[in-house]
């Protein structure tokens, strides 16, 4: 399926490609300046590949300031489809064999068409009725090109980074890693395999199945659903449906594959939620999030520091998940997480957006140097899908209240009476021991202290503004020393018949004078500097 291309043939592609790149940017006064929704168009036109980056990185809040992350998840998905003679190419290439051997029919228009893959409705042989999702033909060519001229455009730039967190070459890598991944169905059809287990003992959840059989790198082949999407409220509706539980059911199953599986569908917008047969069915497992059992537990801290309006507890959870650029100012940090919660301290806890408080909480981060785990910025993208869903369908509901509930179910249900008991009266053993061991503690700090043997080590923390102060104050004090010293010593030298001499004065002199000037000079022109900035 892919051709290997001459050298001459590739830099042909290359520059082409540069020319529809230049025309697309000219075209929309990138000169200008790039606003958003600038940004989200150029992406629109430049063809598949950027919309495909787009969209993943609209899940980099870590990176993109979080006004174009909401634009960029507005992206489209349709564009225009492969023709059906295509469509037919490659699923015969991917199976050896003529379409016909598997499918009974195809439908030629396709139900949809993304900037990877396109989707069609299909009959098997046996009977089923199923889609054929088909990657487009020469994609991962047109994607590996493109990416490959990214770089390239990166190597031109000077070495600067976004408020010191990204490397522009490691962010294409990453990119172009999860971009691989999503072109490759096996990896999918894996993801619908785990979700499908992991989901298997919810009553109110379906995934699609999966003809594995019929499953390779370039044709992925499953069950069709035939339902309802989650925002068609109408057809819900006439059909017996109650919105309201349906969103309770949706925010609890999602919140379950994050703080329980650590395994979460990274994409749920309302095209990837179906309802059939009373039941919440998933589709599109293309994109996975993943957490560790730590993220999980730092995360359900979060959510409780959140709930409860805990600065410590979010800071915890903040400082654990985090990795650091630098060495943190933790008081900063706090006072960032205080005006955050101040925010909400008075909102309802039913009207608080999860997602909202997470992306303020990731700015935070990013203003502090701190980077999140790839998972948690997928995380958010996440629940500002199903916030988008349940203020659509039921507003009423809140996932803050939902996720407290769930992690105290979560605590009861885990909750080891015998262990913690023997815990606590360690605890509490150890707290005795030491308060009756506190009054010959404080007698010993006083004796040395009255005979002049106690130090005290102070790591005292000064404010940008503070340091800077200070190092003009000093600079300054610096300066004038070496002006006075200067004019001293070269009045000195005048009073002497010391030659050689310039305007009867002795030349040393003279050119203390003028080092005296000059050093009187830069401090006055750097004191103007500085108080016009």
């Amino acid at each position: 399926m892919n051709r290997e291309k001459s050298p001459q043939s590739d830099k042909k592609d290359h520059g082409s490609r540069l020319k529809e790149i230049t025309a697309v940017l000219h075209r929309n006064n990138i000169s200008r300046g790039v606003t958003p929704e600038k940004l989200r168009i150029i992406l629109e036109e430049l063809g598949p590949t950027y919309v495909k980056l787009g969209q993943i990185m609209s899940m980099h809040s870590d990176i993109l300031p979080q006004r174009y992350c909401e634009e960029l998840i507005r992206l489209r998905s349709n564009v225009t489809p492969m023709k059906f003679e295509q469509v037919v190419e490659v699923i015969e290439e991917s199976y050896g064999d003529s379409w016909k051997s598997v499918f009974s029919s195809i439908e030629k228009e396709p139900i949809g068409s993304a900037s990877i893959a396109q989707v069609h409705k299909a009959i098997l042989n046996s009977g089923e009725k199923v889609v054929i999702k088909i990657q487009r033909q020469g994609i991962y060519e047109i994607m590996s090109r493109d990416i490959a001229l990214l770089h390239k455009a990166v190597r031109l730039l000077p070495p600067v980074s976004y408020k010191g967190l990204v490397d522009l070459d490691m962010v294409l890598d990453e990119l172009w890693s999860v971009t691989k991944d999503e072109m490759d169905f096996l990896m999918e059809a894996s993801n619908i395999e785990e979700f499908a287990r992991r989901n298997e003992n919810v009553a109110f959840v379906a995934t699609p199945y999966l003809y594995r059989e019929y499953t390779t790198r370039h044709v992925l082949v499953m069950e069709y659903i035939e339902g309802f999407s989650v925002d068609e409220k109408q057809n819900l509706l006439e059909n017996g449906y109650d919105l309201t539980e349906i969103g309770s059911k949706l925010v609890d199953n999602f919140l379950k594959q994050v703080m329980e599986d650590g395994f979460f569908h990274a994409d749920p917008h309302s095209g990837n939620v179906k309802i059939r047969d009373g039941k919440i069915v998933w589709i599109d497992m293309g994109m996975m999030g993943k957490l560790t059992e730590y993220d999980k537990k730092m995360i359900g801290k979060a959510v409780q520091g959140i709930a409860e309006n805990d600065i410590y507890m979010i800071q915890d959870a903040v400082l654990a998940l985090g990795q650091f650029h630098g060495k943190p100012d933790q008081g900063q940090l706090h006072e960032d997480i205080s005006h955050l919660v101040a925010k909400y301290r008075e909102v309802d806890i039913g009207s608080i957006r999860v997602a909202e408080v997470m992306q303020a909480l990731m700015e935070i981060m990013k203003e502090n140097k701190i980077s999140m785990p790839h998972g948690l910025t997928m995380l958010v993208r996440g629940l500002t899908h199903v916030e988008g869903i349940l203020a659509d369908i039921s507003p009423e509901i809140s996932i803050v209240e939902i996720a407290e509930a769930r992690i105290q179910a979560e605590f009861l249900k885990n909750f080891d009476w015998k262990k913690e008991l023997k815990h606590s009266g360690n605890l509490l053993y150890r707290s005795v021991h030491k308060a009756v061991n506190l009054p010959m503690t404080v007698d010993e700090i006083l004796q040395k202290y009255l005979r002049g043997q106690s130090k005290i080590h102070l790591d005292l923390h000064a404010s940008k503004e503070l340091e800077r102060l200070l190092r003009r104050l000093v600079r300054n004090i610096v300066m004038g020393l070496w002006v006075m010293a200067l004019l001293v010593s070269s009045s000195i030298i005048c009073t002497t018949d010391m030659n050689p001499k310039v305007l009867g004065i002795p030349a040393l002199g003279m050119f203390g004078y003028l080092m005296a000037f000059a050093i009187m000079m830069y401090v006055f022109i750097k004191h103007m500097l500085t108080r016009k900035k």
